[in-house]
């Protein structure tokens, strides 16, 4: 499967990214949820760690499983994450992470996309998982970016994300418990390579930057902060609601919030 190349890629550019860090620079919080870089490291960590059981070890995943259920009582995750990989933190933990996205890759590269993998809800797709995979590195990376100062270069593999987008417009409307308000409006997205990317027929238009449709439905920007063009009601109303990502319902962070921060 491409996206598990796609998958490593995306790994691989933050991990050179954090690469010049000393590890009391890896506890600096960002702008998702307070998160310190640690802590968002160890998440993806842990999370790529049970994709990759889940696929290769079904019972291996259902230890994990209820060791997470049991671990969250009364805690957060980020504490049952820490927990889980010993308080691995720092340029050990960056180690650790990339050597396991490498092996989870190569796992998952010559899966069966179609393949049929348990995980916290509902099963999902061998393909579905390491798409999953991918898109939550690059919008957690994106916190990273933002707080290190870094404009991030983009590339085409994030059509992945756009995709996953696009097919989670019936999703975000189902777990906020209402209908969708009409047709999914029609998408107009330049790639980093600079083609254009084409979605739907509604009437509502969202028209610009990929990166930038990616990063509102994966709620690292309020849409108030893009240049992206937003045409009708019922493109407005799914910018400021979409979510391409499993859980409760979410909003997106207030408009200002999130940014690089420049030095």
């Amino acid at each position: 499967m491409q996206q598990a190349i796609d998958f490593l890629d995306e790994t691989t550019s933050l991990a050179e990214l954090l690469a010049p860090l000393v590890d009391n620079q890896f506890e600096k919080s960002t702008q998702f949820k307070g998160w310190t870089i640690d802590i968002i490291l160890r998440h993806l960590h842990v999370w790529n760690i049970a994709a990759d059981l889940s696929l290769t070890d079904e019972a291996a995943f259902a230890n994990f499983l209820s060791d997470m259920m049991a671990g969250i009582r009364g805690s957060r995750l980020p504490d049952f994450e820490k927990s889980y990989l010993n308080g691995l933190s720092g340029q050990k933990l960056r180690l650790a992470w990339i050597d396991r996205a490498k092996t989870t890759s190569v796992h998952f590269i010559s899966a069966d996309p179609k393949m049929r993998l348990k995980w916290v809800g509902p099963e999902m797709s061998a393909l579905s998982s390491i798409t999953a995979r991918l898109m939550e590195t690059w919008a957690h990376a994106q916190a990273i970016y933002d707080i290190l100062g870094v404009v991030r270069v983009d590339h085409d593999r994030i059509g992945n994300i756009v995709r996953l987008g696009v097919n989670t417009w019936d999703w975000t409307w189902k777990n906020r418990r209402m209908e969708p308000p009409g047709p999914m409006p029609r998408l107009k997205l330049e790639a980093p390579s600079g083609i254009i990317w084409e979605y739907g027929t509604g009437e509502d238009l969202i028209e610009g930057s990929a990166s930038e449709f990616c990063q509102v439905v994966t709620q690292c920007r309020n849409i108030a902060d893009t240049s992206l063009k937003v045409e009708g009601d019922i493109a407005r109303q799914w910018m400021a609601a979409a979510q391409c990502f499993a859980g409760p319902p979410e909003d997106p962070p207030p408009p200002g919030s999130r940014f690089v921060k420049i030095a």
